[in-house]
This record gives structure tokens, C-alpha cells and sequence, in this order.
């Protein structure tokens, strides 16, 4: 059956590529014979690590012309006005009409497009990927497009694809929790969200068309730089009913473990540190009465389990891997009756069907990935898909991530379990030998998360503040970092607009001795955003990368509606940058240098 399939195929992981980790390693300057660093029993120089300046300007602008900077300036301030972000989309059909395609075209090349967006297609990006990368700025391709679809439709085709047919015919109803279940007034996910991709499904045939230009979006990131990244979304690889259900089954069967740790005097520890009594689980489970103590006590073997005679969180969740086929896997236990209860009553072969294929998508595009010398991102979703995406994005790194961290997981650190997931993940990759890969983001869906568990009825998922977020983070962070320190094949990127962030983690990074050249940690922001930030980190040797959008124009209107729209909710940060072009505009033209050309 379809998971189990996934499940078993990590025995079998073939080899990965070896990858290079940094944007433009041969450019990097000279290794210093006064910088010495032990790395196991051998010693290899270091060129000494230069300070990053952000405030620079001379430094930070040096890849962009004059006529750049302006336009940089001119599309900052068009995000920063509340009437025309107000009435954005309006603007852009009416100039349409007024100016015609053609001219509507090149006008947005030359502005709003032109900032955010590389080019149209695989060819038309390569020289910005270039000139990026001769200023140490590596690439994480992604193909923009989405479908303009009216909140009517989106809600719709949201509400078709994640219910079942059992749950049309009414047989499945009120078998998930809240959060799981799909909800009308939710069914745009767009609404709320202000700088993330949305997909909507229509059919598998719509599937296999996005995974075709992913494909050739990881041919082309191969083609164009080393070592670069393409990033993927499966909510757009298959039906989200999936997704939705797994979730679930998997949230349900966690909850049950912290259940047992209550019971065992262990509520409120960090979920890498929580240990059961082997003897006393399954004394309680047996209670129960969902299993029989025979049945029991073959779960809770030395050769699943060691010889330790407790049980942690990550044993509990490898149960969960033999508990036969797809259909039974998705049951739950219930504490008050004490039965293990099916989700569903059954699958359609059809859905059966659709579960394996979008397995074979992702199966499909990593491959592809290691061919092409590419890492694959998988970028976080909403809290309701992404227990699944996490799990299926590990079963995908078992596989792949054996010599080198070839898939990546992302982590939102605006979840309350944020540190859990980050601490189970890598203590996970330890125990069985494979790389850990992570992407840490801070969240894209916060205002429609916490709208939604108010108007369904759950706790919401999302720290209570920003403060707690960016603290979330940098424990987050600080624990990768520290890791890393230990196992030299792990890699973190480090996603953020933040410049504190990105002083932590650099003051962290030479306090733990971590190399910028050894391309464990590298830095991620998005194209046509902060470049202050990014260029500076590049041309001192720091990995770092640029998400970098293309699309035809028309296709990736919805993403640069967003991407105006996120610059209006970070002001501070766009007026620190607005600034800092100001004064490298009259900087160039104090000294002559007005028409400057990047070198």
C-alpha cells in the first residue's frame, strides 16, 4: 500500500552525489596562513573570516547600477502605500486594458516585475542567476506560477479535495479533530497569507503538469549554478484530503504519548528528553484493552526498541511504520474508550490511487534533484498539512540524504512545537546515520492560523507573540548550530530578513567555530529583498542564496501581489533599506560615480 511503500523503501537508499554547498566557491579569497582550524585529527588553513558590514552601502549595492537602485527605491515605495496596495489588483487589470498587453508587459519588467521576479522562463533567468553568483549569491529556484482563481472557485476546489467519499456520503463525518477537518470558510487559503505560493487541486493531470516544470525548474538550477537549490510544495503534488488525514493520524498518535508520559509523572518536558517505562506503558496500554498483552509485548521488542527499557517519542512514532496497510494506518487511539479507531471506513481504489502518485511525484523529483546536483527545499504549508509534509519529507531525506543533505524540511518557528520538531528530527537523523537538511523560517500563515482556530474551536498552533516567535527561533537556531558543531555533514539555512538573526547566528557561528567555507550554514532571503543583508554575507564568503521567482507575467501576478504586500508588513525593515539606498544613490553621485557598472 502506499505509505507502507514509502516506508519500506528507505532500506534501500542509494547514494548520493556529492553537492557543493557554496554559491561561488571559486572566487572565494585565498586561505590565510594565519587562520587555523582542527577539523577531527587533521588541521587545514582558514582564510580569516571578514566582519560583515550592513551598513556598507558601497559594499552592499556594488552589483547593482544606478538605474537599479532607483527602481529598487520606486517599487519600495509603492509597497509602502497603503491606497495603491489597497487597490493593486484593480490598478493592474485597468493598465492592462488601458496599455494593452505588450506595453502592460514591458512596464512591469521595468518595475514591480522586474524587482521581485527573474525572468520568464529557464533561459531568460540564467544571466541574473550569473551575475548573482560572481557577487557570491547562489539561487533557490522556483517556478512562481499560480492560477488566478476567484475566492469562489478557490474555496470550491478546496472544499472537493479535501473530503473524502466517505465523508460526502456522510459515513466519515466528524471522525478528524477540528483542525483537520476542511472548513468553507477557510477554503480560500490564499486569504491571510502574504508571501506564500498557493496551490489548489483540480486533478492529477494538473499534478503531473507542476511536477513536469518542477523538473525542468531542477534542470535548470542545475545547469546554472553549483550547489543551488529549486523548492517544491506538496499541497500542489497530489490531492490534500491526503495530507489532511495523515496529519491527523499522526498528531492523534503523538498525543497519545504525551498521554502515557502524564501518566508516568513526565507532562511539560521537551519531547527529545520525555522516556516511558517500557513495562509500565505496556502495563496501561493492556488496561486499555486495545490490544491483547501478547499483541503488546511484540511491539515493544529489543530489536525495535534497543535494550534500554524505555521508550521515547521517536520509538513510539516508529510503531506507527508497521501498523500494516494504508487504510488501518490511518486509525487513532481513543483514551476514553480505549480502541484504536479507523479515520475512515474505507478508501476508494481511486484515492488509493491518488495517495501512491503524489508518493511517486516526490519520489520522481528527488531523484531528478541527485542527477542534477540540486537540493530540494520543501517549503512548510499550514499547520493542518504539515505534520504530514514533515513526515513524508523525512522518509524522503532516510532515502536521500545519505552522504550529503540532499532534501530539506522547513520548520516555522511561529508554532509552539517548533523546538520539538527541530530537536526530534535531528536526534533522529543521528540514531540512523543520515544527514540532517533544515530550512528555518519563522511562518507565513499567521493572521489565517489564528483566525481559523477561533473560528473552528482549537488551540491555536501560533506563539502569542512576535517576541516568542523570534525567541522560538533563536532557540531553534542555537540548537541546530550547536549540532552542527558535532556532526559535520548536517546543514542548516538559516531563512530570514531579520538582521538581528543574522548577527546571532554569525556571533553563534564563531563562537562554535563553524567555518563559513565548510557550507554548513548557509543564509536564504528573497529576491528583491534585503539585499543589504545578502550581498554583504556572499561577498565575505557566507553561503547565501536568493529565492529566485520566474514565470511569465501574467501567471505570476498573484505571487507579486503578495510580495507588495509583504514589504507593507515589514516596514521597519524597508525603511532601514530605502534609507540605505538614499545614501548610496548620493554617495555614487558625490564621487562621480553615478553610472556605475558592476564588476
Amino acid at each position: 500500500m502506499a505509505l507502507r511503500r514509502v516506508f519500506l523503501l528507505r532500506s534501500a537508499a542509494p547514494r548520493v552525489a556529492g553537492l557543493s554547498t557554496e554559491p561561488q566557491a571559486g572566487e572565494q579569497p585565498a586561505a590565510s596562513p594565519g587562520a587555523v582550524r582542527a577539523w577531527g585529527a587533521a588541521e587545514a588553513l582558514r582564510r580569516p573570516v571578514p566582519v560583515v558590514d550592513f551598513s556598507n552601502t558601497q559594499e552592499a549595492y556594488r552589483c547593482r547600477r544606478s538605474w537599479e537602485l532607483v527602481r529598487n527605491l520606486l517599487v519600495l515605495r509603492l509597497c509602502a502605500s497603503p491606497m495603491l496596495l489597497a487597490h493593486h489588483e484593480q490598478l493592474f487589470h485597468v493598465s492592462r486594458k488601458l496599455l494593452g498587453q505588450r506595453i502592460f508587459d514591458r512596464l512591469m519588467k521595468m518595475t514591480v516585475y522586474g524587482h521581485f521576479v527573474a525572468g520568464e522562463d529557464q533561459e531568460s533567468i540564467r544571466p541574473l542567476i550569473q551575475h548573482n553568483k560572481a557577487f557570491g549569491v547562489g539561487s533557490i529556484l522556483d517556478y512562481g506560477v499560480e492560477e488566478d482563481l476567484s475566492p469562489e472557485e478557490a474555496e470550491r476546489k478546496e472544499m472537493e479535495s479535501c473530503t473524502s467519499e466517505a465523508e460526502r456520503d456522510s459515513s466519515g463525518t466528524n471522525k478528524r479533530e477540528k483542525q483537520y477537518q476542511v472548513h468553507p470558510a477557510f477554503g480560500d487559503r490564499r486569504d491571510g497569507v502574504i508571501c506564500a505560493r498557493t496551490y489548489f487541486y483540480a486533478n492529477e493531470a494538473k499534478c503531473d503538469n507542476y511536477m513536469e516544470n518542477l523538473l525542468q525548474t531542477i534542470e535548470a538550477s542545475g545547469g546554472a549554478s553549483d550547489g543551488g537549490f529549486s523548492a517544491i510544495k506538496l499541497t500542489a503534488l497530489g490531492r490534500p484530503q491526503f495530507l489532511l488525514q495523515f496529519s491527523d493520524v499522526l498528531t492523534r498518535w503523538r498525543r497519545f504519548f504525551h498521554q502515557m508520559a502524564a501518566e508516568q509523572g513526565q507532562s511539560g518536558r521537551a519531547a527529545v528528553d520525555t522516556k516511558l517505562e517500557v513495562v509500565v506503558l505496556q502495563e496501561s496500554i493492556a488496561k486499555m484493552g486495545i490490544a491483547s498483552r501478547a499483541e503488546i509485548k511484540e511491539w515493544f521488542t529489543p530489536e525495535t526498541l534497543g535494550v534500554s527499557g524505555t521508550v521515547d517519542l521517536l520509538d513510539w512514532n516508529s510503531l506507527i511504520d508497521s501498523r500494516t496497510q494504508l487504510s488501518r494506518h490511518l486509525v487513532v487511539p481513543n483514551v476514553q474508550t480505549g480502541q484504536l479507531e479507523p479515520l475512515l471506513s474505507r478508501f476508494t481504489e481511486e484515492e488509493e490511487q491518488q495517495m501512491k502518485r503524489m508518493l511517486q511525484r516526490m519520489d520522481v523529483l528527488a531523484k531528478k534533484a541527485r542527477e542534477s546536483g540540486v537540493r530540494l527545499m520543501v517549503d512548510a504549508e499550514q499547520s493542518y498539512f504539515q505534520p504530514a509534509i514533515s513526515r513524508l519529507t523525512l522518509e524522503m531525506q532516510r532515502r536521500f540524504n545519505v552522504d550529503k543533505p540532499l532534501i530539506f524540511n522547513t520548520f516555522q518557528c511561529y508554532l509552539k512545537d517548533a523546538y520539538d520538531n527541530v530537536t526530534m528530527d535531528m536526534e533522529l537523523a543521528r540514531r540512523e546515520g543520515w544527514c540532517f537538511g533544515a530550512k528555518l523560517v519563522r511562518g507565513a500563515y499567521m493572521a489565517q492560523e489564528r483566525a481559523r482556530a477561533v473560528e473552528i474551536g482549537y488551540e491555536d498552533p501560533i506563539n502569542p507573540t512576535y517576541e516568542a516567535t523570534n525567541a522560538m527561533y533563536h532557540r531553534c537556531l542555537n540548537y541546530v548550530l550547536e549540532e552542527l558543531k558535532r556532526r559535520p555533514r548536517a546543514e542548516v539555512m538559516v531563512a530570514s530578513h531579520n538582521e538581528d538573526t543574522v548577527r546571532f547566528t554569525l556571533r553563534r557561528m564563531e563562537e562554535l567555530g563553524l567555518h563559513p567555507d565548510d557550507g554548513q550554514v548557509c543564509f536564504g532571503q528573497l529576491l528583491g529583498m534585503c539585499d543589504q543583508i545578502s550581498f554583504p554575507l556572499g561577498q565575505a564568503g557566507f553561503p547565501v542564496y536568493k529565492y529566485v521567482p520566474y514565470g511569465p507575467v501574467m501567471e505570476v501576478l498573484p505571487y507579486l501581489s503578495r510580495r507588495a504586500l509583504e514589504n507593507s508588513s515589514i516596514m521597519k525593515g524597508a525603511q532601514r533599506e530605502r534609507r540605505l539606498l538614499w545614501q548610496e544613490l548620493y554617495r555614487r553621485l558625490r564621487t562621480g560615480d553615478l553610472f556605475h557598472h558592476p564588476a
